[in-house]
């Protein structure tokens, strides 16, 4: 496919089929298809050789991968030999200081492969499109250069131009008639040259918008050291194909190594660079029990992991495949151009035979005639309108996945822009979604340090989650904890032990045997319990020794993140279902004013109905990371869903912020907002060109020639722009300079 009629046409050949749907991405060359059982795959490559196009089922390679070695060099080489044979043609022609005598017939001699071997592709695609009675941009291209390189020659051997000592200026218009007709030998080479430039170019650049997914597919290693029980029993390191992984095995990573698979640490400590699902260059570290994902960067220590999924199920390998899927789909206004597209050629060529006929019967000079009509079938451009969204999308789409941010279609990124009201979830959205030891306060005399330390290691043989939280806090750092004896745990009330012969109790303040405490220590209780959080009291032999406070904290950031929505001009609102208390102790942290607690998951998809009704025009999205979030995300015009939520939660979101962090939202609606304003841009030169150059072309004031530069630049123009999305950059969320346009 070579322009936006191609795509048009394959896509009305295979709506054709009953009960089919197509979406055809001419950035890509691939198709999105949607069939009945009825309808085979079979039947659907049929339909796409009936259109005159060829078709196989879609591989495991990236798309817009580049071309094959040997297409590239061949390519290039063509390239060469062709500026070689017109760069003569076009000095000659340009410089009368420089054409001696019989220096026509020199450039005829160069000419004439360009215009057949040279622009050969041009001419084979649009006999093709003939066969099966379609115009193409290659079949404006060829009758260009067929039309003046045929005018060349009349003008040679019947018009007078081959006389010897012939001259010919050059000039920006097209000439006036003269003694003798003139050449256009200049505009047989020229179109053939700069259009083959283009599209060199121009793949190039749709290649380079592609680069994201080509890096995540590259990201897998090609072969993984399994420990596998050698012939004596004993554990082995054997290298076997990461492909051929099964779920369960132990592999080993050893310093600089990428993780070849998902899967779960078993035995060693280290730090991994995850920036490739994350966007975070902040190294990670990992222990025993951790999850590893597979393409991370092991730069730490050797550690050995169990696969828990492998090749399709495996982190990176989803989110390779929703960019994928978003990078297929269109956007309303890409739509509009494929349609427009698929009328283009035609219209030109009558606008073309139209000039031809005017200029003729108006009486004017058959060679002026002749060149309206060239100009107007080479200037021409229905690359730029098929090219203007995918590369856009192409490029924002792999940019937001390099950023942690799994856009899942391209109405999705259309939606995004648009956000004005943010619902968030507290649990596991705003917060970390594990209890964490927030403070603790010792009791006059104890070492706050000790204190936490025989906590700690009491607290190591339970596996509550307040016993976690305070082993983090108090074991983790400093290594192992103490041993502990006489270990008893009372569910419900709490954990006792004896730790070096010192006897520790923690327990509910509410417990039966819960001491009478100090002043500073039931202060302590008073403030948990208004925040909504949870206290527990410890005795140190039969002493109350301090007060240890556990809640859910914000995440890293978050108060920035909402600083940076309400940036943009969107209204961030807490939802949550948990009680008032913590609700507004979270939300006063991180800035939020609106508040709503202690809802259930219906009453969170009423209020996004709700929100939607009252701000037309504007688009409500929800934050969520839990089972309970589901209805809203469903309810909302855009679902996000957090990296680390739940499956039912990301598979209902039309985005996934990867990298776990509300921050990555602000980026996604700044990344949203400038891909609509290249979109924009896009579409306005495509069509503003055509608009434009068209019309001077029919009033025969335009040289063929610089027709053939322009049409070339237009496409070019277009996917240089969109390229630009792919440096795109995240931004502090306490920088100034906020885009909110």
């Amino acid at each position: 496919m070579t322009c936006g009629a191609c795509v048009n046409r394959v896509e009305r050949r295979l709506s054709r089929l009953e009960g089919v749907t197509a979406t055809v991405n001419l950035a890509t060359g691939r198709a999105r298809v949607i069939h009945p059982g009825s309808v085979s795959i079979a039947d659907v490559l049929a339909a796409v050789t009936e259109a005159g196009y060829s078709a196989s089922v879609a591989a495991d390679a990236p798309i817009a991968a580049p071309p094959p070695a040997a297409d590239e060099r061949r390519s290039g080489q063509d390239l060469a030999v062709t500026a070689a044979l017109s760069v003569p043609v076009l000095v000659l022609s340009m410089v009368p200081a420089w054409q001696f005598a019989d220096w026509q017939w020199l450039c005829l001699t160069l000419a004439a492969p360009v215009a057949t071997w040279g622009a050969w592709p041009f001419h084979r695609r649009a006999l093709h499109g003939l066969r099966y009675g379609t115009a193409t941009m290659d079949t404006l291209v060829s009758l260009g250069v067929i039309a003046a390189f045929g005018w060349s020659l009349w003008a040679l051997f019947v018009g007078g131009a081959g006389e010897r000592g012939m001259r010919m200026d050059f000039t920006l218009l097209p000439p006036a008639s003269d003694a003798h007709a003139h050449m256009y030998l200049e505009a047989a080479v020229a179109v053939p040259l700069f259009v083959l430039l283009g599209r060199r170019l121009e793949d190039r650049a749709r290649t380079a918008t592609g680069s994201a997914i080509r890096e995540l597919a590259a990201l897998v290693p090609d072969e993984a050291a399994v420990l596998h029980p050698g012939p004596t029993g004993k554990l082995v390191e054997v290298t076997v194909p990461t492909a051929a992984l099964m779920v369960g095995q132990v592999f080993v990573v050893r310093p600089g190594d990428r993780v070849p698979t998902d899967g779960v640490v078993v035995e060693g400590r280290s730090a991994l660079d995850v920036s490739h699902l994350t966007g975070e260059s902040r190294p990670t570290e990992v222990a025993p029990g951790d999850p590893v994902p597979g393409g991370s960067v092991n730069e730490g220590g050797r550690f050995t992991a169990r696969a828990s999924a492998v090749g399709a199920d495996t982190r990176l390998a989803r989110i390779t495949a929703a960019v994928e899927e978003a990078q297929a789909g269109k956007t309303r206004a890409q739509r509009l151009a494929d349609r427009v597209a698929g009328v283009f050629v035609p219209s030109v060529l009558a606008i073309a035979v139209t000039a031809l006929g005017f200029w003729l019967g108006a009486g004017a000079d058959p060679q002026a005639a002749a060149t309206a009509t060239m100009a107007v079938l080479v200037v021409a451009c229905p690359c730029a309108l098929g090219l203007a969204t995918p590369t856009a999308i192409l490029a924002a789409t792999g940019r937001g996945a390099r950023m942690g941010i799994l856009i899942r279609e391209p109405a999705a990124l259309e939606r995004l822009r648009r956000v004005g009201t943010v619902v968030v979830d507290k649990t596991g959205t705003l917060t970390t979604g594990r209890m964490t030891l927030l403070r603790h306060e010792a009791a006059p005399g104890v070492d706050p340090a000790e204190l936490l330390s025989l906590v700690g290691a009491v607290e190591a043989g339970s596996g509550h989650p307040i016993a976690r939280a305070v082993v983090r806090a108090a074991v983790e750092p400093t290594g192992p904890p103490p041993a502990v004896a006489d270990f008893v745990s009372d569910p419900g009330v709490g954990v006792r032990g004896l730790v070096e012969g010192t006897r520790v109790v923690v327990l509910r303040p509410d417990a039966e045997d819960s001491p009478p405490l100090p002043d500073a220590l039931r202060t302590a209780l008073r403030e948990a319990d208004a925040a909504g959080h949870t206290a527990v009291v410890v005795t140190v032999d039969d002493e109350p020794a301090g007060v240890l406070v556990l809640g859910d904290s914000p995440r890293p950031g978050a108060a920035r993140a909402i600083r940076a929505l309400e940036r943009l001009g969107v209204t961030v609102i807490l939802a949550t279902g948990d009680r008032a208390g913590p609700a507004q102790a979270i939300a006063a942290e991180v800035g939020i004013t609106e508040v709503l607690s202690e809802l259930g998951p219906h009453d969170k998809a009423a209020l996004v109905r709700g929100l939607r009704l009252d701000t037309p025009g504007r688009a409500v999205a929800v934050v969520g990371d839990g089972i309970n979030d589901t209805i809203a995300l469903g309810e909302a015009d855009l679902g996000i869903g957090m990296g680390g939520g739940t499956a039912a939660a990301i598979g209902v979101a039309d985005v996934t912020l990867v990298r776990d962090d509300l921050a990555a939202l602000a980026d996604a609606i700044r990344l949203s907002r400038r891909t609509a304003t290249t979109i924009r841009a896009n579409l306005g030169w495509a069509f503003g060109y055509n608009v434009v150059l068209v019309p001077v072309a029919v009033t025969g004031l335009l040289n063929p020639m610089f027709a053939a530069a322009a049409m070339s630049v237009s496409s070019l123009a277009v996917v240089t722009n969109s390229l630009r999305l792919t440096r795109f950059r995240t931004r502090r969320p306490d920088d100034a300079n906020q885009d909110s346009t």
